[in-house]
């Protein structure tokens, strides 16, 4: 996640960079916790997205209500 944020602010260069993603694990679904439907969500914030709390809120708030 963090890789991502970074490429996109490297070659973009925004204001700011939000990426959050969800991802299912092979591992946590063969092996060890073995729970089928276990999802992962990581994020990295950059730039605006790390320091304008309201900016960050917003992001969060539209891609919370997205499902």
């Amino acid at each position: 996640t963090v890789e991502i944020a970074l490429c996109i602010e490297e070659q973009l260069k925004p204001r700011g960079v939000g990426v959050v993603m969800e991802a299912r694990h092979l591992c946590t679904m063969m092996r060890g916790v073995e729970k089928q439907n276990a999802e992962m969500v990581t994020s990295s914030m950059l730039g605006r997205f790390r320091s304008d709390i309201r900016t960050r809120e917003e992001f969060l708030g539209l891609i919370r209500n997205r499902k």
